[in-house]
């Protein structure tokens, strides 16, 4: 089976645009970065349909043309990976974007997908939506600050043992940031 060398990537700022079948797809992939041991928004896994479906419908539910994007990356009918970018409509702060639950499905790791998603994130933030600066936060002791770091990243700061996933497992919370766009 031939394998197509990049995904096909698509924004949506709708949530009218989001069919039946990619809800599922996306609560499916959630569901597999999670219990894969991802960092992705649920720290406690294993998760389930009913953990992950009622946040995704949220978070679905709050897509706007500027203010909330979702970008989806896919290799024929399988979803490889999606990301979301949220802008403050607040002018002190509408100058720049944060980055959400930026993610990989397990069958796809490996293929470019989370770089592909990351660089049409930041070419729609600053060709679409204007923006100056990218804002994120990541789990440390993952590896995601040299990942992100490759794309032009930079780590801005941290809070030290913000994140306690177990009781002897406390990260740091790793705040980065993309400057200039």
């Amino acid at each position: 089976m031939t394998h197509a060398s990049k995904p096909d990537l698509v924004q949506i700022t709708d949530a009218r645009e989001i069919t039946p079948d990619l809800r599922r797809q996306l609560i499916d992939c959630w569901i597999a970065v999670t219990n894969s041991g991802g960092a992705a928004g649920f720290p406690f896994p294993p998760v389930r349909d009913d953990d992950v479906a009622p946040v995704t419908d949220k978070l679905l539910g709050r897509l706007h043309p500027q203010h909330s994007r979702l970008i989806t990356a896919r290799f024929g009918d399988g979803l490889a990976g999606w990301v979301v970018l949220n802008r403050d409509p607040y002018r002190l702060v509408e100058h720049w974007g944060t980055v959400h639950h930026l993610q990989t499905h397990p069958e796809f790791r490996g293929r470019g997908v989370g770089s592909a998603l990351m660089r049409e994130l930041r070419k729609i933030a600053r060709d679409e939506l204007r923006l100056e600066q990218l804002h994120l936060a990541a789990r440390g002791e993952e590896g995601l600050e040299s990942f992100y770091s490759r794309l032009g990243w930079r780590e801005v700061g941290r809070w030290p043992g913000a994140l306690r996933l177990a009781p002897d497992d406390t990260r740091d919370e790793v705040l980065m940031l993309l400057d200039p766009l």
